[in-house]
């Protein structure tokens, strides 16, 4: 039996007992708690072995995949110090919230075709085949809708929505894009597309008047992404959509000069919190894409409802 001694040496430190606490609530793999502790596959491993070698740590093999769950023959007093310990912890909160985001990918085995699928589309070419038709063939589906497209630019989103949308509002805080947006619209007789000046934390859009909010890579200028949010939510009716479409979280520090970013992205735990804490239901969030010239941007794609 390990000692009472080496446990509570293991059990001082923090990301060991983060990794007890969550794997007493469910078998996570390697690679799921990397993207729940955002940390190297070596540091992870290296905390596993550790607490395997001393009872602490049970695993089991499935196909490919290493499932690690709580030792069988941890002792109770001790189950009972690392949920005590564990949720007093800063990080218990977000990381309850990781591991709701790791279930729920692990469960969506249809998104993991989609991307692997999404990412053969183009590779062999066909006659008229593109995204681009494909987009404004899957446009036409949409039902008329009310739109508010927030940190909209020059407003290229909602001009192509605005073949089928009921009415889109897009709104900017500048008064050079609105201006342009406006000519731009007006040029081409798009005459339910409107355009606003305001900012996207409080949009100049009557409460519960919209059935979708866009976020189309507009939140990583929020001064208060947070804020921005909830003021989605203010103005969509009762079962309305949101939609985001983001740069997954990086470290290329050039872009806030370049391209005026206030945040270097998101990650889908921070996206998927952000929008529980805002009172958003049924959220989704996953990585769809990524690009093939560095700094290798991702975009990471978020649907909720009210």
């Amino acid at each position: 039996m390990t000692s009472l001694v080496k446990i509570l040496k293991l059990l001082s430190d923090a990301t060991r007992l983060r990794i007890l606490r969550l794997i007493g609530r469910e078998e996570l793999t390697v690679a799921e708690l990397q993207q729940i502790f955002r940390m190297g596959q070596s540091r992870i491993s290296a905390h596993l072995a550790q607490l395997k070698a001393e009872g602490l740590v049970s695993d089991r093999r499935a196909g490919r995949n290493i499932y690690y769950a709580r030792g069988r023959r941890v002792p109770a007093a001790v189950a009972e110090l690392i949920e005590s310990g564990g949720d007093e912890m800063a990080e218990a909160a977000e990381d309850d919230a990781a591991l709701k985001l790791v279930l729920r990918k692990r469960r969506d085995k249809a998104g993991e075709y989609f991307n692997r699928l999404a990412g053969k589309f183009g590779r062999t070419y066909v006659p008229g085949r593109s995204w681009r038709a494909l987009a404004h063939g899957l446009l036409r589906l949409l039902p008329p809708m009310v739109i508010a497209d927030l940190g909209a630019g020059e407003g290229t989103l909602s001009q192509l929505l605005a073949g089928r949308a009921k009415k889109i509002i897009a709104v900017d805080n500048s008064p050079a894009m609105v201006d342009f947006g406006m000519r731009l619209a007006e040029e081409n007789g798009i005459e339910n597309l409107e355009y606003r000046l305001g900012e996207i934390e409080d949009p100049p859009i009557k409460a519960a008047s919209v059935d979708l909010v866009l976020f189309s890579q507009a939140l990583h200028h929020a001064a208060s992404p947070g804020k921005a949010l909830s003021a989605a939510r203010r103005i969509l009716k009762q079962g309305g959509r949101l939609l985001i479409l983001d740069l997954l979280s990086h470290s290329f520090e050039q872009a806030r000069t370049q391209y005026a970013h206030v945040w270097l992205g998101f990650s889908e735990v921070e996206l998927w919190q952000l929008l529980e804490k805002t009172g958003f239901k049924d959220a989704e969030v996953s990585v769809v894409s990524r690009e093939i010239k560095a700094p290798h941007f991702q975009t990471v794609l978020a649907i909720a409802r009210k």
